[in-house]
């Protein structure tokens, strides 16, 4: 039996069925984007860790703070009883880089979802008010106000009701499915109308690009359009940023496209470069406005997280990662361009820097998604040595998440694999795979 074989056995017994497992494959090994699994094959990383690797598996500069702060003494106090320099640099730097002229503040906690459930207690607490509102396809974490905001039922809902009330979903403006900002903006206006009035809105939460939800990328008109209807009556505008900070997308933070400033914006994933750290960062006067006390966590600003984030910061200024997203994003897009023209399960290629998707769907259907070969593909690509992460709310889009320090050479290889897979996939499920 192979070491594979063997642990997979194991946590079947002993971990439960409700944490899926995408690939059997235990990993024993890590550096930049490869990787190694407990049989000592090589793979591809493409997935990074689901956006949390940006700057790739044990950065150098990230595991010597890491270690430095190790040696230094402690690994934990709690930053609430007695707090560390650490800390308060990090929040220093996070708030000199979230967009926009308004003073800013942080706090931090442990994960993304702990962000956003903080993010909606300081909108309640700032506004005295108590809806939310949130899009279709949103993914927003699987703790309870957050699962309420995910508008994604299967699998993170399912089974969990009942959820916080005063959450109210839109749908999320997307052009390949129909659906435009004007669509979006009137669906708002309806919910104002039917079920909530704007002034008991305490918050509106997007991604400007859609994570779990499918890589959709928010038209600029509608989050400018957002901005100012949130600015007309009172509402905290939330950027959820957990996927799409950190250099992802060609920018610091995605929002920095829209040319417009949150009032709260959500982080953790790359925050930290493999590191347990999220943080809410928003202007000076609504994140104060939770009585003292009123914020925290046992584990919120772990002195190792944050000495690991302050070193990821740096190595984003020092390797120009946002400018390398773009030439990232390039690569990617031009590779899978060329397989959309030739194959007509590719329905849409779509990215902002190096946030790429690929739509697979049934003859060029954008109304008919193709999970089953989706699926497929994810399988086969592991097969043959690269780790690919399926999303979408049909659970047709391949996402790529390629960590930003990775070689042009390990990019183009890991292009290679997903070409050769689609091939293989393709000729053994249907006689004619290409369109001519």
């Amino acid at each position: 039996m192979s070491a594979n074989s063997d642990l997979h056995n194991r946590r079947n017994a002993a971990l439960t069925k409700g944490m899926s497992t995408m690939l059997p494959v235990y990993i024993e090994k890590g550096q930049n984007a490869e990787l190694w699994d407990a049989d000592g094959r090589r793979y591809i990383d493409f997935a990074g860790g689901i956006a949390v690797l940006n700057t790739g598996h044990l950065h150098p500069q990230v595991k010597a703070a890491v270690q430095q702060q190790l040696d230094a003494g402690f690994t934990h106090t709690c930053v609430m009883i007695t707090p560390y320099r650490v800390a308060v640099e990090l929040a220093e730097k996070l708030n000199a880089l979230a967009p926009g002229p308004t003073p800013k503040k942080t706090m931090f906690v442990t994960t993304g979802a702990e962000a956003v459930e903080n993010a909606v207690k300081i909108a309640r607490a700032h506004t005295g008010r108590s809806a939310v509102i949130a899009f279709g396809g949103g993914f927003h974490g699987r703790t309870y106000m957050a699962m309420a905001l995910t508008g994604k039922v299967s699998p993170y809902k399912v089974g969990f009701g009942p959820f916080p009330g005063d959450v109210y979903h839109v749908p999320f403006p997307v052009t390949y499915h129909g659906v435009t900002s004007e669509d979006s903006l009137a669906a708002l206006d309806q919910l104002f109308k039917y079920d909530v009035e704007p002034s008991r809105v305490a918050a509106i939460i997007i991604e400007p690009v859609l994570g779990e939800g499918g890589f959709y990328a928010a038209p600029v008109e509608f989050l400018k359009a957002l901005r100012a209807l949130c600015d007309k009556h009172g509402i905290m505008l939330i950027a959820d940023e957990i996927q799409t900070g950190f250099a992802r997308t060609g920018k610091m933070f995605a929002i920095e496209h829209y040319g417009i400033e949150p009032d709260l914006m959500t982080m953790a994933k790359s925050l930290a470069g493999g590191f347990p750290l999220a943080a809410v960062v928003g202007k000076q006067q609504i994140m104060d406005a939770p009585i003292v006390g009123g914020l925290g966590g046992t584990y919120a600003a772990s002195a190792v997280s944050c000495a690991a984030a302050l070193a990821v910061l740096d190595v984003m200024e020092k390797e120009k990662l946002p400018a390398r997203a773009n030439q990232v994003g390039d690569i990617l897009m031009q590779r899978l361009r060329k397989l959309q023209g030739e194959f007509n399960c590719v329905g849409e290629v779509r990215g902002l820097g190096a946030m790429v998707a690929m739509e697979l769907v049934r003859n060029r259907d954008a109304h008919a998604p193709d999970a089953d070969l989706t699926k497929a593909l994810v399988q086969r690509a592991a097969a043959n040595g690269l780790v690919l992460l399926s999303c979408g709310l049909y659970a047709n889009v391949i996402r790529l998440l390629v960590p930003l320090t990775a070689s042009d050479a390990i990019i183009n290889e890991g292009l290679d694999i997903i070409e050769k897979s689609l091939r293989e996939v393709l000729a053994a499920t249907t006689p004619v795979a290409a369109t001519g």
